[in-house]
């Protein structure tokens, strides 16, 4: 018999940053995910700015851990998605972590702007909510059960 878990055992938390603005997205995507086999920890922010502030650790999130996951919507408030996409990307400091774009975006232009930028992932929300919350069940089952995603910036030293 073999010992191959197939990734859904997993020894620590993991932490997934969501950057979305609407406020029942944020909703479905948190029970979706609190359903999860895989423990983890969803951190919200709202907008582009507060997205970067988390991830730069400025005020007020000096304390912040770094997130194991982004999930980004493109469509945000003061700080566009597509910009801190490429904030993120071009980071040396941050650009190991996956980036998954959610977003209502069916933009081939957003499409291929985000590959350009080296995002792992482009899915588009769909309408209905049932394939809404299957979506963000299929990222948990592939981010967080089958790939093996960078260890801790703590660990990694």
């Amino acid at each position: 018999m073999s010992s191959w878990s197939g990734g859904l055992e997993r020894a620590r938390l993991v932490r997934i940053l969501l950057i979305e603005d609407s406020p029942a997205d944020i909703e479905l995507t948190r029970q979706a995910l609190a359903e999860a086999r895989i423990a983890n920890e969803v951190t919200v922010v709202s907008d582009g700015e507060a997205a970067s502030d988390y991830l730069h650790r400025r005020s007020p999130y000096e304390t912040a851990p770094r997130p194991d996951l982004i999930l980004l919507d493109l469509n945000l408030p003061k700080k566009d998605g597509r910009e801190l996409l490429s904030e993120i990307k071009t980071d040396e400091s941050l650009r190991a972590i996956p980036v998954v774009v959610l977003t209502t975006s069916a933009s081939d232009e957003d499409v291929l702007y985000a590959y350009r930028e080296h995002v792992n992932s482009y899915m588009r929300k769909p309408v209905r909510l049932l394939d809404f919350i299957n979506i963000v069940r299929t990222i948990e089952q592939y981010w967080l059960g089958i790939v093996t995603l960078p260890p801790p910036e703590e660990a990694a030293g």
